[in-house]
């Protein structure tokens, strides 16, 4: 992977990562169309996964005052962390090394939860029950964690998607959804970068480490500029966009790499 390969996935990453439409999706497309074997290599999976946190981070550079005197958040976070840390850590090797990269999964799941969320968008908002991220139970935020948890099960579903989804199917307003979707990637993304460079760094070119620090950095700044957004264009407007050009893209990838 060069340099450039890195930056131009860190902004497809930064862009991403927070719309409900699968960062990892767009990634595993973008690395086919640029020839990057990423089924069968294993450092262009843990960059997949690294530069994830540097979107993130952009969170915490965001929420950092919230982080550090609500905590009503840090319960939820905590509560919802859990069955997605069971999944994640539990299942990790079956994910990087069986699903990560499968394109049938990643088509199945892009077109599958863009109609789970015209559902969802469509009805659930008329049922509402909590405005703010704070009034909302904390057995639902667990709930919340386990659709975290199975989003990375598979590939295309969307870490963000499936936690909106969930944060609705909850009682939560379209804006709070979200919100705690990005809060909730903090925690959940500095655990599963960290577990795979433990597991996978050893095996990495010498020259990874700078190209993975690339494509990070361009995730973490293009992040900025998204999340912003995306909080603004959910107070206003629903997610319907977001789930057609989910199921589009999944059926204009099923037409390219399912043959």
């Amino acid at each position: 992977m060069t340099f450039w390969e890195a930056i131009l996935l860190g902004v497809l990453e930064g862009l991403t990562e927070f719309l409900p439409i699968s960062s990892t999706g767009h990634l595993t497309l973008a690395a086919h169309l640029l020839g990057i074997p990423i089924e069968s290599d294993n450092f262009a999976k843990s960059f997949l996964i690294v530069i994830q946190l540097g979107a993130i981070l952009a969170v915490l550079a965001l929420y950092l005052p919230r982080f550090l005197r609500d905590l009503e958040v840090w319960k939820r976070i905590a509560f919802a962390f859990v069955p997605t840390g069971v999944i994640g850590f539990g299942l990790y090797h079956f994910i990087k090394e069986r699903v990560l990269g499968n394109d049938l999964v990643v088509v199945c799941a892009l077109i599958g939860v863009g109609v789970a969320l015209l559902f969802v968008d469509r009805w659930l908002q008329g049922h509402k029950k909590y405005d703010d991220i704070n009034q909302m139970p904390l057995a639902q935020a667990a709930l919340i964690g386990v659709f975290q948890g199975l989003a990375a099960l598979f590939p295309g579903t969307s870490r963000s998607g499936a936690t909106i989804v969930g944060g609705m199917l909850s009682g939560l307003s379209r804006r709070a959804a979200a919100e705690f979707s990005f809060i909730l990637a903090v925690p959940t993304m500095l655990a599963a970068s960290g577990y795979d460079l433990l597991q996978s760094a050893s095996t990495f070119p010498r020259e990874g480490f700078g190209v993975m620090a690339i494509g990070f950095l361009a995730a973490f700044i293009t992040a900025l500029l998204t999340v912003r957004w995306l909080l603004g264009f959910v107070s206003r407007n629903t997610f319907v966009p977001f789930a057609i050009y989910r199921i589009a893209l999944g059926l204009v990838y099923a037409a390219f790499f399912l043959r």
